[in-house]
């Protein structure tokens, strides 16, 4: 029985994974300060004997070593999230996303705790390169735009694990999470799936931003925690950088039209300039699709659950919640 510590495993990918770690017979502590992140999530593994929460921030070091030292398993995916959020105080986003997860690394170099940080697509920035991969450049745009402080505080972590890797034998592993989608996720933070899903499911108008002929691609949660369980069990991974995601690609506008027709509704489309959603001078990533090859010879990661499947999923989970409420 392994003991895994999850920061951020209140929230979405994090609360999925907790539940499969449970399944599996391992002792799971998680650590979220609930910003963003739910209780609601972690139903079903709260009350659990080897399920242990604690409200607490990542910014906190004295509370980080405590945690990690009584883990052989970081799984760091705390993190703030969500454009809004970003644009609008990207000085506690760097703060949260920079100055804790060095606390939460160093912490985990110190025990030599077995860890997995997640990084995000976000890095490519404006590469040019579709498919990307791990060794592409990346490509931000200007400070002057608040926006990519995400990724560049994201980029950051990268190389912060990856050096003390390299220098304090940190058995890390850094993957660049796209698009996870699935069941339970919030739309709150912007979450595009989600909030057409539940727009289409109230006859509401889908808000697409843009022209909507911006791609994406989605890669179910179920299929994401496998990957990462995959890794933890394979040395070989140990000190690489992966993608993570599903290389098929939509345009948000096909996703808007499919979401229409799976949940059989009336709603129409709704373009909005991006000036209105986030702002004046916005630069938007027109193409973000990831090339799995590394991690496919690596684990031999292969997406299971097409795009239908896992709109299906989230519109059945968004009725059996308001059937709740």
């Amino acid at each position: 029985m392994k003991k895994h510590l999850i920061t951020g495993g209140a929230g979405f990918i994090g609360s999925t994974l907790a539940k499969s770690l449970l399944a599996d017979g391992d002792d799971v502590t998680v650590v979220d300060n609930l910003e963003t992140g739910s209780l609601e999530n972690l139903d079903g593994a709260r009350g659990h004997e080897r399920f242990h929460f604690v409200e607490g921030d990542i910014c906190d070091t004295r509370l980080m070593d405590e945690l990690t030292s009584k883990a052989d398993v970081v799984e760091h995916l705390a993190a703030r999230i969500g454009l809004q959020i970003i644009i609008g105080q990207a000085h506690k986003t760097l703060q949260t996303n920079v100055k804790g997860t060095e606390i939460v690394l160093e912490a985990a170099a110190k025990y030599g705790c077995r860890t997995i940080l997640a990084s995000t697509s976000e890095v490519y920035g404006l590469t040019e390169r579709i498919p990307s991969s791990e060794e592409d450049p990346i490509v931000f745009g200007s400070p002057m735009k608040s926006r990519w402080s995400y990724a560049c505080g994201k980029a950051l972590d990268e190389f912060w694990g990856l050096a003390l890797h390299r220098e304090q034998n940190l058995p890390a592993t850094v993957v660049r999470l796209f698009n996870t989608v699935g069941p339970r996720q919030s739309a709150r933070y912007g979450m595009v799936l989600p909030r057409f899903v539940r727009q289409a499911l109230a006859g509401e108008p889908l808000t697409v931003y843009g022209d909507g002929s911006q791609t994406r691609c989605f890669c179910y949660v179920g299929d994401v925690v496998g990957a990462l369980k995959d890794i933890l069990v394979n040395d070989a991974t140990i000190g690489e950088l992966y993608n993570l995601g599903n290389p098929q690609e939509t345009t948000i506008l096909n996703l808007a039209k499919r979401v229409i027709n799976l949940t059989e509704s009336r709603s129409k489309i709704e373009f909005v300039p991006y000036s209105k959603a986030y702002g004046d001078g916005f630069e938007e990533i027109m193409r973000r699709v990831p090339d799995i090859t590394k991690l496919r010879a690596a684990i031999g990661f292969k997406p299971q659950t097409s795009l239908d499947e896992i709109i299906r999923s989230v519109i059945v989970s968004l009725n059996d919640i308001q059937l709740v409420a």
